[in-house]
């Protein structure tokens, strides 16, 4: 028992990029509606409800990921259990330590959003979804994961430790991370 549940609670390494680019895009399309009901909130006196539920599906998923990879987020499960085994892409994988500590920011920031979304200072909620929609729309579109590099950066500075990620350890800037 004990096994299975170490077992469950681990993120994938390698990540399949290509997985990895279509999360980001739902998590941008997802993160572009809870900022059009925040809006619509804000200025149409649209029920709380709403954005209150995007955005605790948006946490949820970050949460999910973090813990278990795509185990029981119902979006990396649609990404890698359908969506990608039915486009014939070539596979490209990447280190997963850096893409869990970037789902760990999306924790944080939809987190906050939905923190100061409840306190109604919704205009800095607005702003933090902004900034998803901003690295999540990097991350799918162009390949280009903040949070890795971050993670990067990180364990040059001797804040993490290499041993969590021996392929960051020989991190260059051309690769992808």
């Amino acid at each position: 028992m004990i096994k299975n549940l170490t077992e469950f609670f681990t993120f994938p390494n390698p990540v399949n990029e290509v997985s990895a680019r279509l999360v980001a895009l739902g998590v941008f399309l997802i993160s572009i509606i809870s900022v059009i009901l925040m809006y619509l909130n804000i200025f149409q006196n649209l029920p709380n409800l709403y954005p209150l539920i995007i955005l605790s599906l948006i946490i949820y998923g970050f949460i999910a990921r973090v813990i278990s990879g795509p185990k029981i987020s119902p979006l990396a499960l649609l990404v890698t259990k359908i969506i990608v085994p039915n486009l014939s892409l070539k596979e490209k994988l990447v280190a997963g330590p850096p893409k869990r500590f970037a789902q760990g920011i999306g924790v944080l920031i939809s987190a906050f959003a939905l923190i100061f979304f409840v306190l109604s200072v919704k205009e800095i909620s607005i702003i933090l979804m902004g900034i998803l929609i901003i690295f999540s729309f990097l991350e799918s579109f162009l390949g280009f994961c903040a949070g890795c590099k971050i993670f990067n950066i990180l364990i040059r500075l001797g804040l993490i430790p290499q041993n969590i990620c021996e392929a960051c350890s020989n991190y260059s800037p051309q690769q992808s991370g």
